[in-house]
């Protein structure tokens, strides 16, 4: 992967277009770290299997007819309420990071309820590891120092000093004015 300042594979064969390429698509996409990125591939994954329950929950009908378009539409909620999140953080928009500590929360309740409770560990200990991941991507120093604005060297208390998110957001907005 390429990096700022990194010259592009073929300079050092042909001595030609130094520093044309110098960021990767992945980091103009997001400017998130790979662990956030990567917690909002795995916060995905729930979203998508609501979708598909609530598909195969409206071929199926077993509910009532007034029942089962409210239980459809309900997951279908749900499931577009994770999706948005999974997608906020693999674009790198730090609003996504408490949304996904949300839905990791509460798939590691749905997972120790599925494991412990209602005797289904093969459904629910892979929802409650799923969870642990993303805690733990999201709660990595990476992804703490993207959330908090963190420069090169600086601590976390410095950063809060200058406002961390905040004081980016305020950068961005003088910015736009200023252009």
């Amino acid at each position: 992967m390429l990096t700022y300042g990194d010259p592009p594979w073929w300079s050092a064969v042909s001595g030609s277009l130094e520093g044309c390429f110098a960021v990767s698509i992945a980091d103009k996409l997001s400017p998130a770290p790979r662990e956030v990125r990567l917690a909002g591939v795995i916060t995905a994954l729930p979203g998508l299997a609501l979708i598909v329950f609530a598909v195969l929950l409206l071929v199926n009908g077993q509910a009532g007819p007034e029942n089962l378009l409210a239980e459809v539409v309900y997951y279908l909620v749900l499931a577009a309420g994770t999706v948005a999140c999974a997608a906020g953080l693999v674009l790198g928009k730090t609003w996504a990071r408490s949304p996904g500590v949300v839905v990791a929360l509460i798939l590691i309740g749905v997972g120790w309820y599925g494991a412990g409770p209602s005797g289904q560990p093969l459904w629910g200990v892979p929802l409650g590891l799923i969870g642990v991941a993303v805690i733990v991507l999201l709660f990595r120093r990476p992804a703490r120092a993207w959330a908090l604005g963190l420069r090169e060297g600086e601590t976390e208390e410095e950063a809060a000093e200058r406002d961390g998110a905040a004081g980016r957001a305020a950068r961005r907005e003088r910015e736009e004015r200023d252009s």
